[in-house]
């Protein structure tokens, strides 16, 4: 009996570690509370469609390497689907669906016109040469090309991928379609087509979620203590926004390691020294773990790394007064119910990395009109719809008295749902 009870135990940790499957209790209690019938949730639980690729490329020592790659569309009933394509050693096929479905839930949350896509690549592209990178982009490209276009599926930059590779997908893509077709990819570099802003989007949408919490937790972000785990692209770029703003940064972490100073850390100095895959910890002697890192005395933490890092282990640890997610899926579920008895504010994944996506979405407008915006206009178009999401989740979460992951949720299904009853498809 007490083995039986072990096992179940371990069962649902497990399950509460699993990415999709923990995604897909939430959207499930989210299209309940709505009083939506099963039929719903059984076709949103998957994507609609889920595309598996062998991309062959020569290496530099003249050997041929099979890669397996992924592009999930989980529903286009509100609008083409769009995601990003990540490069990374451990991109599964069950990860790729359940970001696909994270992706939909954004675009519902800041309500753009389109479905959750998402792609990715088993490889590692730290210990491949620009040549080799750019020969496993274009045959990613050649392998998807049917079911992805302007009008069909976006992709964008995702982890260990930048806008050098979004060109060569914009070039490889341009050359099968035999036309010039900037809006097929967003995340370009300016001069093909590129957004202004689009580089530092996600970090920027973050920090426009930490402004509208700290509001909420009477917390002033000028002298506030804040610990970003993660030093990549959202990371470097939060940690430097947060220090403008007058925040203290006192923690930050990669990879190898993490930094602490109660005083602040210089940012400035560091962002001059990590590397292009956001390493600086391994130029120092005196790191602390990355678990020490999230449990550090501060006003805000944010996981800009990988996902579960905050779970029923460490949540009754954390002594910040708000989690702000900018990773994907970093605070399990039951972590999330434990900070949530705490008074601690999480603001989840699906809202506060939603600037990405939105500048992706101002990207494919400009390449469809034609005609470009200063980045001026796209901080201002983004300032507004992030503050319009995060209220909207927020009043959902105080009036319904729900965490706010199940209360973006229920904002973000709210818009894919409608659309696929309209169609008649449910």
């Amino acid at each position: 009996m007490v083995a039986d009870k072990a096992a179940d135990s371990s069962n649902e940790k497990n399950d509460n570690m699993d990415v999709l499957k923990s995604t897909q209790t939430v959207v499930k209690n989210a299209l309940e509370k709505l009083g939506y019938p099963n039929e719903v949730f059984d076709l949103l639980k998957e994507p609609v469609r889920m595309m598996s690729v062998r991309i062959p490329v020569r290496m530099d020592d003249g050997s041929i390497k099979i890669f397996t790659g992924y592009r999930a569309q989980h529903n286009d009933a509100v609008g083409p689907t769009k995601g990003g394509v990540r490069f990374h050693p451990n991109v599964s096929e069950k990860e790729v669906k359940a970001l696909s479905i994270w992706m939909s839930l954004k675009a519902g949350i800041v309500d753009l016109p389109y479905g959750g896509g998402k792609g990715g690549i088993v490889c590692d592209p730290r210990e491949m040469s620009f040549r080799e990178l750019e020969g496993l982009s274009r045959g990613y490209v050649r392998s998807i090309s049917q079911i992805v276009g302007p009008t069909k599926d976006i992709p964008a930059p995702d982890v260990f991928t930048n806008s050098q590779i979004m060109a060569w997908m914009m070039d490889e893509y341009s050359r099968i379609d035999e036309f010039n077709n900037p809006g097929f990819i967003t995340g370009k570099p300016i001069v093909l087509g590129g957004s202004h802003g689009r580089e530092s989007a996600t970090a920027k949408g973050v920090t426009i979620c930490i402004e509208e919490a700290a509001k909420k937790k009477d917390i002033n972000i000028k002298g506030a203590r804040v610990v970003i785990q993660g030093f990549g692209n959202a990371g470097s770029f939060l940690a430097k926004f947060m220090h403008h703003k007058g925040a203290k940064v006192i923690g930050i972490s990669d990879a190898y390691g993490g930094l602490h100073d109660p005083d602040g850390l210089d940012i400035d100095y560091l962002l001059d020294r990590r590397d292009s895959f956001g390493a600086v910890t391994n130029l120092f002697k005196n790191t602390i773990t990355n678990q020490e890192l999230l449990e550090l005395d501060c006003d805000i933490l944010v996981p800009a790394a990988i996902e579960n890092q905050i779970t029923e282990d460490n949540a009754h640890n954390i002594k910040a007064s708000i989690v702000v997610e900018a990773a994907n899926g970093p605070t399990t579920l039951e972590a999330t119910k434990i900070l949530s008895e705490r008074d601690i504010l999480l603001v989840p994944d699906v809202l506060a990395s939603a600037g990405g996506v939105t500048v992706s979405y101002f990207e494919w407008v400009q390449n469809n009109q034609g005609y470009y915006w200063t980045e001026e206009e796209v901080e201002e178009k983004l300032h507004k719809v992030m503050v319009k999401g995060f209220n909207s989740v927020y009043q959902t979460a105080e009036t319904r008295r729900i965490d706010m992951r199940l209360a973006s949720y229920m904002v973000g299904v709210r818009k894919m749902a409608e659309a696929a009853r309209f169609r008649g498809w449910i």
